[in-house]
């Protein structure tokens, strides 16, 4: 295994050893092999013409993916395993074909190696030359190019001082080659003087020869093209074609001799841009013209070389010419199957990451970085290769420091923008800083975003390796996560780097943005504006920015009683809840009403007591805050404290005074005076849930057919409203009533309820449907494992207020048994949960269903008819189950 010598260099520890860790890589091999597998078959077949200069290409594959993942490495390690079969990773498969026909060559288009379109040519040829044998046709027009270019400079002195025969070092006798060639065509010519004369006189010779089509030449004569390029002007368009001409005498070689030549070009981002592709096209004619070289090609970007756009740019474009990289939509990772040619290189899983880290330190042969810090680091790099190697140096720049290196010292890498900016336009790093502000954005969105007057940088941007898609998504573009913490977190030393002013005008660009997405987008649901709030939210919150159409939105959130969460991420500086500006108030507020779905609603109370009592909402904010405590006090039986909160948003007037009445009504329904409760109801409408309070009414009166026709009625209002929450919570209100007269309708009804619910996240209407089935199977003796479930559900939840109706149901079922002791034990829970006056009308109810009398000095409640009809409509309930029971045995 090779030394890393940059992490040698980085420590005085010589007990540490530094290796070069490759990592796993193996899909990336497996599609190597399948390519080169198809490659050779297609060779194969006899069919096979090396001068068609019209079929579609099926002769290279790309791997493309963000600075620093690896795909260096990568070529390398493809390189060396194509060379030598003790160069394969040991975790790589071996080949079904033989790599002794593959003749590999690695050429790095990096601008830092000085590489130019001659020297990219002079390396192929070169790696043939390691055979040892001529390659007539094309030497011939090599050797006219090189006099014509480069007068009075040997071939063999040029390349032994760039340095090329030391790589080739099998190539030494290329010159040789060349004047064999020469020799050859010189002799077929009867023109032996001419060979260490000008080459010129011998082609033009060599050119006349082919067209009058002698005997003498017939060797050459096959090659079609020759004369052409050897009579056109010898530049750099002519060498590209010239090409051609290997290819085609690599196809003469005899069967015994034939080999692949695999090229590999590395760094291809750097061969050009989207406005130059002048050695692009050039790269393309070698790639098309040479139908029997297998070409690996890796760089930041997939090749475009299949889109329809490019024609003019390059020689040979569309998906009919380069089918296997056809198939991309702007920000897909390419696409599937068998002929799918390019491939992104992605992140390490995890457990790459950890053994990654475990390799490339070690002493005594065991990882210098201990388990705890290596998952640290694996979990903040998200797989990024490159952040695993700066945290290694960083590693190795605090130990220097005779500290012990901590979890909290491996954060964000400068050097992780600067490598990512690097080959991006200035518009394009515009774009990219701006959607660092955003979980997610589609095209449209960042060029708002960016503040431009065209979508051209933001569709480039989309097609770079760094730019995930999730084409599902609600937008279906999102930075990786490591290069858009370091945009935004790391200090920033480019040119172009932004001010604060910078970054504060772009968040509110973004927050503008965010508000017309929801209120004037294409997608105007629910969705859109909890995708919306998210990113809005923490913009406001994180750049201390004005609520704008976030108030607005906060009241569409609530209105449905969904509650989906919220809560951005916490400020990666502040691990405090302190609440400073509105926006930091907002997301308590909407935090607190979502957590309480999965947290007791004293913690709600205490939650939103803060937001209210810091006084950084708006009018109409703070009356929401108030409301929900109001609800959260009722939950937990503090009815007093919720009546007056109630109070104060009724006496307002904000747009939840009709909600804040309904809570008042329904706190007459909990003491008992069912009048005021009903009255109130006839004039709430829908805003104040009207058909949801008649029915609380109604059901608590025996009167549970007219119960159940009200919450129907609130469903349908609720659908009409597109209200999901409110549909919802009616039905499983209605599957309550129902199952009280009428068990088999109930199971529809409680079915109803729960295809409602399950897509959301309402857990004491949950609860409410659950008690439903209790009351539908009521007389079945297995029930009270069921019960005894729901009361620990509920006294987890803080939803004190629903434990009584509970109570309510488990004394229908013991009722419908006859089962006194069973009974008088809930009666006497009853009696303690009702101690304040709310729901004591229950106890009632209790001896209603039994046929018992009610205890001396009972206060009875306000009916809205006589107590004893009550009664009996009660008692009625119980005796049609009873009956329905006893035939049912």
């Amino acid at each position: 295994m090779a030394r890393d010598l940059r992490m040698l260099f980085g420590a005085n520890d010589r007990s540490v050893a530094a290796e070069e860790a490759f990592t796993n890589r193996q899909t990336q091999w497996q599609a190597v092999v399948a390519a080169l597998a198809d490659h050779l078959q297609r060779v194969a077949d006899p069919s096979f013409d090396v001068e068609d200069l019209a079929s579609p290409r099926h002769n290279v594959l790309v791997g493309h993916g963000v600075g620093g993942i690896g795909k260096s490495t990568l070529s390398r390690k493809i390189e060396a395993s194509l060379a030598h079969r003790d160069g394969r990773p040991a975790q790589w498969d071996a080949p079904s074909w033989p790599i002794e026909r593959m003749l590999p060559v690695r050429i790095d288009l990096a601008r830092s190696t000085g590489i130019d379109f001659e020297r990219v040519v002079l390396s192929i040829r070169l790696a043939i030359a390691t055979m040892g044998r001529p390659m007539p046709a094309f030497d011939l027009a090599l050797r006219r190019h090189w006099e014509r270019n480069h007068p009075g400079e040997g071939l063999e002195e040029y390349l032994r001082r760039g340095g090329m025969f030391s790589r080739f070092a099998g190539a030494v006798n290329l010159p040789g080659q060349l004047q064999s060639a020469l020799a050859d065509a010189a002799q077929a010519l009867a023109m032996p003087g001419t060979v260490g004369g000008a080459v010129g006189q011998l082609t033009t010779a060599l050119v006349g020869a082919l067209r009058e089509r002698r005997q003498t030449v017939r060797a050459l004569a096959g090659c079609a093209l020759l004369a052409d390029i050897l009579e056109a002007e010898p530049d750099l368009d002519t060498l590209s074609f010239a090409t051609h001409l290997l290819a085609w005498d690599l196809a003469q070689l005899p069967a015994d001799q034939q080999i692949i030549p695999v090229i590999l070009f590395d760094t291809f981002e750097d061969v050009g841009d989207r406005t130059n592709r002048d050695l692009e096209r050039l790269l393309q004619r070698i790639v098309w013209l040479m139908p029997n070289t297998m070409f690996v090609i890796t760089g930041r970007n997939r090749l475009q070389w299949a889109e329809d756009g490019l024609h003019g740019q390059l020689d040979w474009t569309g998906p009919t010419a380069w089918p296997g990289l056809a198939g991309h939509v702007p920000g897909s990772r390419g696409h599937h199957g068998p002929t799918a040619r390019q491939i992104l290189i992605g992140d390490f899983s995890p457990e790459d990451c950890e053994d990654h880290l475990a390799h490339r330190l070690t002493r005594s042969g065991q990882p210098l970085i201990d388990a705890p810090l290596r998952r640290a680091i694996t979990a903040r790099s998200h797989g990024l290769p490159l952040y695993l190697d700066l945290a290694i140096m960083r590693f190795l720049e605090i130990r220097r420091s005779g500290r012990v290196p901590q979890p909290a010292d491996f954060g964000d890498f400068p050097a992780l923008i600067s490598r990512t900016v690097s080959d991006l336009t200035t518009d394009e790093r515009h774009v990219l800083r701006s959607v660092s502000l955003l979980d997610a954005f589609s095209i449209p969105l960042a060029t708002q975003v960016a503040g431009l007057t065209h979508d051209a940088a933001a569709q480039r941007l989309t097609e770079r390796p760094f730019i995930r898609d999730e084409p599902a998504g609600l937008w279906p573009f999102h930075l990786h996560q490591v290069v858009r913490s370091a945009i935004r977190h790391a200090a920033d030393h480019t040119d172009d780097r932004w001010s604060p002013q910078d970054w504060q005008r772009a968040a509110m660009r973004a927050l503008t943005a965010l508000g017309h997405e929801w209120s004037h987008g294409p997608r105007r649901d629910r969705a859109m504006l909890i995708g919306c709030l998210r990113q809005g939210l923490r913009l406001a919150r994180d750049f201390q920015l004005d609520l704008d159409w976030l108030t607005e939105a906060a009241f569409s959130y609530v209105g449905d009683s969904v509650w989906e969460p919220l809560a951005p991420p916490a400020h990666d500086h502040d691990t405090t809840t302190a609440l400073h500006t509105p926006a930091d108030a907002l997301v308590e507020t909407l935090s607190a009403l979502a957590r309480r779905q999965r947290e007791h609603r004293a913690n709600t109370v205490t939650r939103l007591t803060t937001v209210i009592d810091s006084g950084l909402l708006p009018v109409e904010l703070h009356e929401m805050a108030l409301y929900y405590r109001a609800k959260a006090h009722r939950d937990i039986g503090h009815s007093a404290d919720s009546r007056r909160g109630y109070q104060q948003v009724a006496d307002g007037a904000g747009r939840l005074v009709p909600a804040a009445r309904r809570g008042l009504a329904q706190a007459a329904r909990l003491a008992g005076d069912f009048p005021t409760a009903y009255a109130a109801a006839q004039t709430l409408g829908w805003e104040g849930r009207h058909q949801r309070v008649l029915g609380d009414v109604w059901w608590v009166q025996g009167e549970a057919a007219r119960a159940a026709a009200a919450y129907q009625a609130g469903r349908l209002e609720a659908e009409q409203h597109a209200k999901s929450g409110e549909a919802a919570h009616n039905q499983a209100l209605r599957a309550r009533a129902v199952a009280f007269y009428d068990p088999h309708q109930a199971d529809d009804e409680i079915d109803l309820a729960e295809q409602l619910l399950a897509h959301l996240d309402l857990r004491a209407t949950t609860i409410n449907a659950a008690i439903a089935g209790l009351i539908r199977d009521a007389g079945d003796p297995t029930l009270e494992d069921r019960v005894r479930a729901l009361r620990t559900e509920l006294d987890v939840a803080g939803l004190t207020s629903m434990t009584p109706t509970l109570e309510v149901a488990a004394a229908f079922h013991q009722a419908v048994l006859d089962d006194r002791d069973g009974l008088s034990a809930t009666i006497s829970r009853l009696r303690e949960l009702t101690q304040d006056g709310d729901h004591a009308y229950y106890i009632d109810i209790a001896h209603f269903m039994a046929g018992l009398p009610l205890p001396a000095g009972h206060a009875a409640p306000q009916w809205l008819d006589s107590e004893q009809a009550t009664r009996e409509r009660w008692r009625a309930l119980v005796t049609a189950r009873q009956a329905a029971v006893g035939a049912g045995r």
